[in-house]
């Protein structure tokens, strides 16, 4: 098990412009509402979130039985000067060819599907990993994943732990199957929730002390989405259609249409002329029916339960953040990049400023996937691999950079 040492915590103020006054007001005004209205209880559950969040010091494991004896992070060597490698120190490395360097990429909620992991449960170590999250966790996530029932896996508070879980997993096939790829592994990135799981790869975060926030987020998430309701579409356009247009005309309309929390933007940037929206459902509704108005080419609802990566979310951000605040977090021992703007994590201060916001910001995954296969021309790509369930991260790096998409393969779970 890697070592994770205390460090000093800034609680970030992810403050909002005074554009976004009245979105403000809304979200006090829900905070207050979930705060003061209690039906059969003493506390309301956002309070007990944040209480929770608040006291919240991370999996402590007392049976040594149920410690997950390896960690899944990639090799790197020692620091110079020293015998031992110490998480989270500067790595003096040479440059590596790319045709012998990894990039590894983690799937977000939505990849999910009844019987994943099947096929990775004769891998010791993934059924560990399942048993030590389920004792966590306390319920049997293995079982949830291979029998379902879909309703309950695809809920918000029981996909996030299980994708997560999964993704792991599945670097236990890879390492089976490819044993350099992890020690030639130079970069990591996960889309949406995916991101905590490159962060646990990367040794920023403890295996144990993920999937309680995993969890703790998945339930702040679900309880935004039971108070704004709303959902997401992608939209696919040309170069002269309207988009922020129409979502800009969809709110407003959403808005005179009495929505009590109105909201449409852009919240997944995927490929050139591919988004996806989080709106209120009238919001939503309006798409549905004018997308033609704006020269949208197609919509198409996406089957989840809130408008994620949008203001909707903003009550799940202080419970995350402050679940975060308990949480040790270590630099990354291998480059991490953040869905809010595509750039690498600098280091653990930096993972707890720009994490909470990843679950109002839009995903610019595009922008993140420029960022790290840039290259000169003439210049080899590394090999990538998707770990987890799904393919839907390979399709988006074909339209994004198809000389990158020739050097990567799916790990599924």
């Amino acid at each position: 098990m890697s070592l994770f040492l205390k460090s000093n915590i800034k609680l970030i103020n992810v403050n909002k412009g005074i554009g976004d006054l009245c979105s403000s007001y809304r979200t006090f005004f829900t905070y207050t509402a979930l705060l003061n209205n209690s039906k059969n209880s003493d506390e309301s559950p956002l309070k007990r979130l944040l209480n929770d969040a608040s006291s919240f010091d991370g999996a402590k494991i007392t049976n040594p039985e149920q410690q997950w004896a390896t960690a899944p992070y990639p090799h790197k060597p020692p620091v110079h000067g020293t015998k031992e490698q110490i998480q989270g120190d500067y790595y003096k490395t040479e440059k590596k060819d790319p045709r012998d360097s990894t990039i590894i990429v983690f799937p977000g909620q939505g990849s999910q599907y009844v019987g994943m992991a099947k096929d990775l449960m004769k891998y010791p170590m993934a059924k560990d990993l399942f048993d030590l999250a389920s004792y966590i966790l306390k319920y049997d996530l293995l079982k949830l994943c291979l029998e379902g029932p879909a309703d309950q896996l695809n809920d918000t508070r029981y996909c996030q732990p299980a994708v997560m879980v999964s993704s792991l997993a599945a670097l236990e096939k890879l390492k089976e199957e490819r044993p350099n790829a992890l020690n030639n592994c130079v970069a990591t990135a996960g889309f949406s929730l995916g991101e905590l799981t490159a962060l646990v790869f990367a040794g920023s975060i403890q295996f144990e002390n993920a999937i309680k926030l995993v969890q703790i987020r998945a339930e702040a998430m679900k309880l935004a989405a039971d108070t704004c309701k709303g959902g997401m579409m992608t939209v696919m356009f040309g170069p002269d259609s309207k988009v922020n247009y129409a979502c800009k005309i969809a709110k407003d309309w959403a808005m005179d249409k009495g929505d009590e929390y109105p909201e449409c933007r852009i919240a997944n940037y995927l490929y050139p002329h591919c988004k996806v929206i989080s709106g209120s459902e009238s919001a939503l509704d309006y798409m549905e029916k004018n997308y033609k108005e704006y020269k949208i080419k197609k919509v198409k609802r996406l089957p989840v339960s809130g408008a994620f990566h949008s203001d909707h979310m903003i009550q799940a951000v202080s419970v995350f953040r402050r679940a975060l605040k308990k949480t040790d977090i270590q630099d990354p021992i291998i480059r991490v990049y953040s869905n809010v703007d595509g750039k690498r994590y600098r280091n653990a201060n930096h993972i707890r400023e720009q994490l909470p916001k990843q679950i109002v910001k839009p995903v610019k995954w595009e922008q993140l996937l420029h960022v790290v296969y840039e290259r000169d021309p003439g210049e080899y790509f590394p090999q990538t691999y998707e770990c987890g369930p799904g393919h839907s991260l390979k399709t988006i790096l074909k339209q994004v950079n198809a000389k990158a998409w020739d050097h990567c393969f799916n790990i599924e779970a």
